[in-house]
């Protein structure tokens, strides 16, 4: 299996349309063109998800649900497609795993403050609870924690 580091030099050259840049964590910025890439890791995984998600052109979404969507489509492709020419193995448990992370994510800000049912999303950042009408308001966090706030 490559390194991060020569993997990045391919993926450059395969892929000039797009910034790769260091950072210390895994993300594509649409906005800036930019795939950043922990260059302490040897993720290459993660790496091949986050050029999947430009090659897919994931840029907005407008309800939580179409995020997980997105996710996945991102590591289908990063498996299906784009591991096969880096000879990359990428596990299914590993996608998996990722995948959970923000299953579960999903989980927490759809849980509803006041009786714990799960509640369904009526707007961005928005939710109300089936059960016991309830409404609340949700920070992003994806790399904060979540703070969730009656309305």
């Amino acid at each position: 299996m490559p390194s991060t580091t020569s993997l990045v030099s391919s993926l450059h050259s395969d892929f000039p349309g797009f910034i790769f840049r260091e950072s210390n964590e895994f993300h594509w910025s649409p906005r800036e063109n930019t795939i950043f890439y922990d260059h302490t890791s040897d993720d290459c995984a993660s790496l091949l998800h986050e050029l999947a998600h430009a090659i897919l052109q994931h840029t907005k979404y407008a309800k939580d649900i179409q995020l997980i969507e997105m996710e996945r489509d991102a590591w289908d492709h990063a498996t299906t497609t784009l591991a096969p020419i880096y000879t990359i193995e990428i596990s299914h448990a590993a996608t998996q795993d990722a995948l959970d992370t923000y299953r579960d994510w999903l989980h927490a800000r759809s849980t509803c403050p006041h009786c714990k049912a799960t509640g369904i999303q009526s707007k961005k950042n928005q939710y109300r609870c089936v059960l016991c009408s309830t409404k609340w308001r949700v920070n992003d966090a994806r790399i904060c924690a979540l703070r969730r706030y009656a309305l």
